[in-house]
C-alpha cells in the first residue's frame, strides 16, 4: 500500500468532487448559522438542519445580487458547487447564488417563545436585580471542562485577588443541556453561598447556544433570588437567558469584571476618602480651636466676678431710682386730695343730695301714675277677651242644644270614626252617658 501524504490525499478528493456531475451543480436548504462577512465582501456562513450542517462561502461577485442580507436563523436554498478546502480538509459548498426560504424553524421558536416572555413582563427592567458591589463569593455555572471558568477565574484573580469562584458544573451544549443547568442553578440557590451567578458558555453557532432559549431555564432564573449575569457566546449573540438575567454580559470574562470589582481601585477609592476625611476633621479642629480662643478672651470668661458685681451695682441704682418715683407720684397723689377735700365741703354734698333726692321723687311719682294708667287699659282688655272666650266655650255651646261624642277619651271629629258596634260618650250640657253603634 502506498503512502501519501495530506496534502496529497486532499487534492485526490477534491478532484474527484470536482469531476462529480451531480456535485458540481446542486441546490441545498437549510437554516443559515454562524453568518460573517468579510472585509472582502465575502460571506461565510453554514447551512444546517436538526443534525447536518453544511461549510459555505458566497464570494463578493455572487453576492451582488443578493436580495435579503444573510443573518442567522434564515432559512435559504444556496446553488453551487461543491469542493474540499484543502488547507483543512473541509468539504464546503462554493455558493453561485442564495435566496430567503421563509424563517428558519429554531429562530422562529427563539422569536416565539422571546414574544411570549416578553408580553409576561418576564424581561422588564422592574424585575431586575442590582449586582452586588463586593461579593464575597461568585458562582459560576458552566462546563467544567471548557476555557470559560478558566478565563472567568483569571480575569477575578487579577481584578480581585483571592475573590472565590465556586463551579456549578453543567453541559452547555446540546438538548440535554438545559435540565442540567436547572439543576446547577437550584443548587446554587440551595447552597446560598453565593452572591451572585454567573451563567457562562463561549462562543459557538446558534444551534451550539439554542440550549439557552429554553423556556423553563428563563423561568427559573426570573425566580432566582441571586442575581444573575448572562454571559453565553459573543457580542453579537442573544438568547432568551440574556434577556431574563439580571444582566447581560458580551462575553464570560466581561462577566467577571461586572462581578467582581478592582481591588486595587477600591484601596485606592478608600485612601482618598481617608485622606479627603482627615482633611475635612482637621479644617473643622482648626476653626473649633479658633472660636474656643475667641471666646476665651471675652470678658465674661475671662474677669466674670468684674461683670456680676456690675450687674449688681445696676440693680441697685435702678432700685433707688424705683423707690424715689414712688415716693414722689404718693406725695403728688396726696396733694391732689387735699385739693379736691377742700373743694368740695360737708353743705356743698347734702345741698347737691338733697336736690337730686326732690328730682327723683318728682320722677317716681310721674312712673307710678303712668303705671295705673296701663294696668287699667290692660285690666279693661283682658275682660273684653275673656267674655268672648267664655262665649265660645265648650259648656256655651252644649247650652245651645249641641252635644259632645268622645272615643276612649278622645274627641270624635268625624262619623267615618266609629265603626260600627263601637262603644263612645255622649256629653251634653247637663250630664252625659254612654251609647253603641248599631
Amino acid at each position: 500500500m502506498k503512502t501519501i501524504s495530506v496534502t496529497e490525499l486532499n487534492k485526490y478528493v477534491k478532484d474527484m468532487i470536482s469531476e462529480d456531475g451531480l456535485l458540481s451543480d446542486v441546490s441545498v436548504s437549510g437554516e443559515l448559522s454562524n453568518v460573517r462577512k468579510s472585509g472582502n465582501g465575502h460571506y461565510y456562513f453554514t447551512l444546517k438542519e436538526d443534525n447536518s450542517v453544511l461549510r459555505c462561502v458566497l464570494f463578493r461577485g455572487s453576492a451582488f445580487g443578493l436580495k435579503f442580507v444573510p443573518k442567522d436563523g434564515i432559512k435559504a436554498i444556496a446553488r453551487g458547487r461543491c469542493s474540499l478546502y484543502e488547507p483543512d480538509g473541509a468539504f464546503q459548498l462554493i455558493c453561485e447564488s442564495l435566496t430567503e426560504d421563509g424563517t428558519g424553524k429554531l429562530y422562529e421558536q427563539f422569536e416565539l417563545l422571546k414574544k411570549k416572555l416578553l408580553e409576561e413582563g418576564l424581561f422588564d427592567e422592574s424585575h431586575k436585580k442590582n449586582i452586588p458591589f463586593l461579593p464575597k463569593k461568585v458562582g459560576a455555572i458552566t462546563s467544567p471542562g471548557g476555557a470559560v471558568i478558566e478565563d472567568i477565574r483569571h480575569v477575578s484573580g487579577r481584578r480581585f485577588p483571592g475573590m472565590p469562584i465556586k463551579l456549578y458544573p453543567c453541559p452547555v451544549q446540546g438538548s440535554d443541556a438545559p435540565p442540567q443547568i436547572i439543576r446547577a442553578l437550584r443548587e446554587a440557590i440551595a447552597d446560598n453561598d453565593c452572591d451572585v451567578l454567573i451563567i457562562a458558555r463561549g462562543g459557538g453557532s446558534f444551534e451550539d447556544l439554542f440550549c439557552f432559549n429554553d423556556e423553563q431555564l428563563a423561568r427559573e432564573i426570573y425566580n432566582c433570588p441571586i442575581p444573575v449575569i448572562s454571559a453565553v457566546g459573543h457580542e453579537t449573540d442573544f438568547t432568551i437567558c440574556d434577556f431574563v438575567s439580571d444582566r447581560r454580559a458580551p462575553t464570560p470574562s466581561a462577566a467577571a469584571e461586572i462581578a467582581v470589582p478592582e481591588k486595587a481601585k477600591i484601596i485606592s477609592d478608600l485612601m482618598t476618602l481617608k485622606q479627603r476625611m482627615k482633611r475635612t476633621g482637621e479644617i473643622r479642629l482648626d476653626n473649633m480651636l479658633r472660636t474656643l480662643e475667641m471666646l476665651k478672651q471675652r470678658p465674661v470668661f475671662m474677669r466674670p466676678l468684674e461683670l456680676v458685681e456690675t450687674r449688681y451695682q445696676m440693680l441697685d441704682g435702678m432700685g433707688l431710682r424705683l423707690k424715689a418715683l414712688v415716693e414722689d407720684a404718693s406725695g403728688t397723689r396726696r396733694r391732689d386730695l387735699g385739693v379736691l377735700k377742700d373743694r368740695f365741703n360737708e353743705s356743698d354734698v347734702k345741698k347737691v343730695l338733697s336736690d337730686h333726692k326732690a328730682a327723683f321723687s318728682g320722677t317716681a311719682i310721674r312712673f307710678e301714675a303712668a303705671g295705673d294708667a296701663f294696668l287699667k287699659m290692660k285690666r279693661a282688655e283682658t275682660g273684653l277677651l275673656s267674655g268672648k272666650l267664655e262665649a265660645l266655650g265648650p259648656k256655651n255651646v252644649l247650652g245651645r242644644g249641641y252635644s259632645m261624642i268622645e272615643k276612649d277619651g278622645v274627641p270624635v271629629t268625624g262619623a267615618e270614626a266609629i265603626k260600627q258596634g263601637d262603644i263612645f260618650r255622649v256629653i251634653m250640657r247637663d250630664g252625659e252617658f254612654d251609647a253603641e253603634r248599631k
